[in-house]
């Protein structure tokens, strides 16, 4: 009689796996995509093509709405001619890697009038999908910033009728980061703390993916800041506040759906003591991490990682101008779309102490967005979106990108 103890022992193991090898198969793909600058178009495609193999999708930054609702080609991505469109169209069908153009509009005043009028709404909704049908495109990205609390319903429906337009063809959603209110303010919260642009419920049913755009961080954390003790913090995106951004989306937006947004750029701050605690951040520029580099050697200064896992260094602009020959070089390609400088404080009370000015340079290099797709890995999202892919960005970034 043949020994049946082998198949016995098999069917236990199988039965044992099976959970294992059901969850391995439901598990989603990582999913990496980046934003294409229009600003440099040329350069934002030279850059993306010999890395497609990293990207499930990539994100061409794209058409502008204008206030009546019509769309400015910026990217020129409407053109059958345009060596750039042609190139990027043709490498990314081949690479497989999903096209979706990213719409965006900044104008809070001009977003409320549109949406809020049902004719208006329905003809963005319906010019939006058609110009992802009539050109071929695999879905839209949806960046309406700047929007009001009351415009809140009406993107909504905005976003419900649009994907309901648009059939099998994916809506991605560009969502400002939402910090935690604990950590937003000292002491009891204003009544409008709460008074949100975005419905993170709506968002979660017609959007597929939604990108949170987790950078941009600066002072919003008052439980960060505190934690610098008293050095300066002005940061890009720590880890640690990426971290509690993500948790609260998380807590509406399905994890499958979930995008972490990550920068590849830096700011130039002037940074000024205030009397009793903190700093006053006066903004200089953005600029690609090359710049900050190039300045560091010409100053022989060797920049460090910070309490935010990103890169910094300080200097006298004085000093540095007169080491420099009288001018210190200022990078114009860069930019992130911020039109014009800000100033911020990390602390309520605003007087300067006189004469302490230095300046700060702070940016997001290869190993802060490593550990941002580390952060995305142990949260469970579905992956990482990269802002921007230009050429500037540090070229350490193709040796932390997991590939599809």
């Amino acid at each position: 009689m043949p020994c049946r103890a082998p198949h016995i022992l098999l069917l236990l193991v199988l039965t044992a796996l099976t959970p294992a090898l059901a969850s391995a198969a439901k598990q989603a793909p990582f999913e990496v995509t980046g934003w294409l600058p229009y600003w440099r178009a040329a350069t934002s495609t030279a850059d993306i093509l010999p890395h497609l193999s990293f990207f499930t999708s990539v994100m061409p930054f794209g058409y502008i709405v204008q206030n009546d609702g019509t769309f400015k080609d910026a990217f020129n991505l409407g053109s059958t001619t345009a060596p750039t469109t042609l190139v990027l169209s043709a490498a990314a069908s081949a690479a497989h890697v999903k096209i979706i153009p990213t719409i965006m509009w900044s104008n809070g005043d001009a977003i409320h009038t549109i949406l809020s009028n049902q004719k208006l709404r329905i003809a963005l909704e319906d010019r939006i999908a058609a110009l992802v049908k009539d050109n071929g495109f695999d879905g839209i990205d949806i960046d309406f910033e700047g929007k009001k609390a009351e415009t809140k319903p009406y993107f909504s429906t905005f976003l419900k009728g649009l994907y309901q337009r648009m059939g099998t063809k994916w809506v991605y959603c560009a969502i400002e980061s939402r910090t935690p209110i604990a950590d937003r303010y000292e002491g009891t919260p204003p009544p409008d703390a709460t008074e949100y642009a975005n419905d993170y419920v709506a968002i979660n049913k017609y959007c597929d993916r939604v990108e949170i755009m987790a950078y941009d961080q600066q002072t919003i954390d008052v439980t960060l800041n505190k934690a610098a003790d008293g050095t300066p913090y002005i940061p890009i995106s720590d880890t640690k506040w990426a971290e509690k951004v993500l948790k609260v989306a998380a807590k509406t937006i399905s994890k499958k759906k979930l995008v972490l947004g990550v920068a590849t750029y830096g700011y130039e701050w002037q940074v000024t003591p205030l009397s009793e605690s903190g700093f006053r951040y006066d903004m200089q520029w953005a600029f690609n991490p090359r710049y900050a580099t190039d300045l560091a050697t010409a100053l022989n200064i060797t920049p460090s990682r910070n309490a935010a896992g990103e890169m910094s260094f300080t200097y006298v602009p004085s000093a540095a101008s007169a080491a420099a020959g009288g001018a210190i070089p200022v990078d114009t390609t860069s930019g992130n779309g911020l039109p014009v400088a800000t100033t911020t404080y990390s602390e309520s009370t605003t007087t300067p102490v006189s004469g302490a000015t230095t300046n700060i340079l702070w940016w997001s290099d290869a190993g802060a967005i490593a550990d941002k797709i580390a952060l995305a890995k142990k949260l469970g999202v579905r992956g990482v979106a990269i802002f921007k892919l230009d050429g500037g960005e540090d070229p350490g970034l193709w040796n932390v990108l997991p590939k599809r």
